[in-house]
């Protein structure tokens, strides 16, 4: 366990968005795709902070009775892209009957980590492009693993909350019955700092920030009360 390591941003011990119940989440450092809306542009490079798994492991134990009804969310970043460091967690993980899904982008279709997850947050990306076809063989293998997939997608109004690109996530749900719930996610700007931080533009300045309103438009389109 010494000799396994990896990049991670941050660990954060008590969140209540990033799936069921109260759940500590691993900010994996790394990003394939670099979203212009994303909330961690920090973790977009390859810096960050190097951990050993027992490390990790040590840390994440400390936080069991405070996540018992809930588990340990692998976020990033891209958590896929450090894949054996994640099925090492994992595995060391269920040890201590802790249970861990994974946050992704859906672009790499590690079939050996998405078999030894304990469910899948997939966030669909359809703001200015389509969706790539990867997300699908992705969900070809979570449908072949009967995993609980969790689709997420961050609802920029104008942008990608048309009744043509909500009506393809229809499509979507409908298609894979592994995905037994969606999750729309309002568009924010509180990460706006960050890039000011970061000496970067923030590229989605210019769409408003998505309401309730906006939110129950697309649920109801999906034909989620």
């Amino acid at each position: 366990m010494e000799r396994c390591k990896a990049r991670i941003d941050s660990v954060y011990n008590g969140s209540a968005v990033d799936g069921k119940g109260l759940r500590c989440v691993v900010f994996f450092t790394g990003c394939n795709m670099r979203c212009g809306f994303c909330h961690n542009p920090e973790t977009w490079t390859e810096k960050g902070i190097e951990v050993t798994l027992s490390d990790l492991v040590s840390r994440i134990k400390r936080y069991k009775s405070y996540i018992k009804n809930g588990g340990v969310t692998l976020s990033g970043g891209e958590p896929f892209l450090q894949a054996d460091f994640c099925k090492g967690l994992i595995a060391a993980l269920h040890e201590e009957n802790i249970s861990v899904i994974i946050e992704t982008n859906g672009l790499i279709c590690d079939t050996e980590l998405i078999a030894v997850s304990d469910g899948i947050r997939l966030d669909i990306k359809n703001q200015e492009q389509e969706i790539n076809s990867k997300v699908f063989e992705f969900l070809d293998i979570c449908q072949s693993k009967d995993k609980f997939v969790t689709m997420t997608n961050v609802l920029v109004p104008t942008l990608n909350d048309t009744e043509e690109k909500l009506q393809t996530l229809k499509e979507i749900k409908d298609k894979y019955s592994c995905i037994k719930e969606v999750k729309f996610l309002a568009f924010r700007k509180l990460c706006e700092s960050k890039y000011d931080r970061l000496n970067k533009p923030f590229p989605y300045e210019k769409y408003r920030e998505g309401n309730k309103a906006d939110l129950q438009r697309a649920y109801s389109i999906l034909g989620i009360c």
